[in-house]
């Protein structure tokens, strides 16, 4: 039985940028455990995409299948940013937990129908769903790439994140934790990554990723 049991801790705002690909289940983890950090802890969370696609666009030894896949699936980073570019900050998130639903929980892999029926559940204009399959935000969404990709360095993937303008991938988690276990593995976290001199710690992972169970 996991330990929800939170400490009170003494608030302080912390500034914190997030970059994500819509498509990848290990971000959507890391996603969830800052979500769940959020609310024990005073953060101010900004969410932007990042592209798989873009990450590897230039990899020769990457399978064909999966590259193709990588270039489908730009068409939910490109959706994101066509809906912060009309509505601001604020629906990024709102449009990241639509799709992470659609994508990873309820396993809608086909964009032609994920895509109207997010619009649909929040409310948002279906004339967005044009700009999911054309390049109109190719350059917002590269410069939203970039700027995330350079804190970190281009051997690295999705998720991304700044505390207080200090960067790190990751991390990676499985399934993501709550309560206490949450907000220890932020602590931890964050002090490692304000080390100047950390710069990585790995295992081999031994399991996939666990998504909480949706019902409907």
């Amino acid at each position: 039985m996991t330990d929800t049991t939170v400490e009170n801790t003494p608030a302080t705002r912390t500034a914190v940028e997030f970059w994500f690909d819509p498509t990848c289940p290990w971000a959507w983890m890391t996603s969830r455990w800052v979500g769940e950090v959020e609310q024990h802890r005073d953060l101010d969370v900004t969410w932007n995409v990042m592209s798989l696609f873009v990450l590897n666009e230039h990899n020769e030894d990457m399978p064909a299948e999966y590259r193709e896949a990588m270039e489908r699936n730009q068409v939910y980073s490109r959706l994101v940013t066509a809906a912060k570019a009309r509505h601001g900050q604020e629906v990024v998130k709102r449009l990241y937990d639509a799709l992470g639903e659609q994508i990873h929980h309820r396993q809608q892999k086909d964009p032609q129908q994920v895509v109207p029926a997010v619009l649909e559940q929040l409310g948002l204009e279906a004339d967005l769903a044009d700009a999911a399959w054309t390049d109109e935000t190719d350059a917002a969404m590269r410069e939203s790439h970039r700027d995330g990709i350079e804190r970190v360095g281009q051997d690295v993937g999705t998720p991304v994140i700044a505390v207080d303008g200090v960067a790190f991938f990751g991390p990676v988690i499985s399934p993501a934790p709550k309560g206490q276990q949450a907000l220890d593995l932020w602590d931890g976290v964050v002090a490692a990554a304000r080390y100047p001199g950390f710069f990585e710690l790995k295992r081999s992972r031994t399991t996939g990723p666990v998504f909480d169970t949706v019902e409907g």
